[in-house]
């Protein structure tokens, strides 16, 4: 059974699933869909073009699907698709997209903390962990099991590897790649995410082979381009290892210092 508090304002053009609940003040407007025992707390907006997944929370007085902060955006139809499981807490602000992408993607199962906020067309993964107060920009890109740490700002376009670990309160204009840790200012690799890689259940030879494939990337005197040609030529076939030179090939704004 839905629950919708007597002072929100849903419009009967939103789609509901079974068992959501509104809560007070909260605003639910046309072409919003909201899964199935999602909640949504006091005084939040959910605008036109929001797709929330199944048994979301969404905090109180956050705002989801507003128009992008872009001044090439002449009102043109986007979305904001969240996936299933995804809390974002109070205060939070979350844009739909430009016609870049026409949408932003925040995936299954993510934590978004109080104060964030995530611009138009950001592409983020599953699982993804970002702390209090951060702000990205536009374009910025977080593959899934990635962690933010609070107060850190993203610069626009940025791309963010899977299982990274980004410290708090830092500036980051450079991509980081799958599987580091960073810290400093400016930021800089801080050394291979071996914890949260062994928690998460990678064998010790494939973060030993990870290891490896960051020495030659930022312990050696190789460009990015030679240091890819050495971990395929060099290194275990491992998944992890392509991934990583995947990442170095489609690196738009260069990676952090070594």
């Amino acid at each position: 059974m839905v629950k919708i508090h007597p002072t929100a304002q849903v419009d009967p053009k939103a789609q509901l699933g079974e068992n959501v609940e509104i809560g007070p003040f909260s605003t639910v407007k046309e072409d919003v869909i909201i899964g199935d025992q999602s909640v949504i707390g006091t005084g939040a907006v959910l605008d036109s073009g929001t797709r929330l997944g199944k048994n979301c929370q969404v905090g109180h007085y956050s705002v989801l699907g507003v128009p992008p902060q872009d001044l090439k955006y002449k009102n043109e139809k986007t979305y904001l698709e969240i996936g299933e499981g995804t809390i974002i807490r109070e205060f939070s602000s979350l844009h739909r997209g430009t016609t870049y992408h026409y949408k932003t993607v925040i995936g299954k199962n993510c934590f978004i903390m109080t104060y964030v906020h995530v611009a138009h067309d950001c592409l983020i993964g599953d699982n993804v962990i970002i702390a209090n107060a951060v702000n990205m920009g536009g374009h910025v890109e977080i593959d899934s099991f990635a962690s933010v740490g609070g107060l850190t700002a993203i610069h626009q376009f940025i791309k963010i590897g899977q299982h990274s670990f980004v410290g708090g309160g830092l500036r980051v204009n450079k991509d980081i790649p799958p599987y580091i840790k960073v810290m400093g200012e400016p930021i800089r690799y801080g050394g291979t995410n071996s914890i949260g890689l062994e928690r998460k259940g990678f064998s010790k030879e494939v973060i030993l082979e990870i290891k490896r494939a960051y020495r030659i990337i930022f312990q050696s005197e190789h460009t990015m381009a030679e240091a890819s040609e050495v971990i395929q030529k060099e290194l275990k076939p491992f998944d992890e290892i392509k991934l990583i030179v995947e990442f170095i090939k489609r690196s738009d704004r260069g990676l952090l210092r070594g």
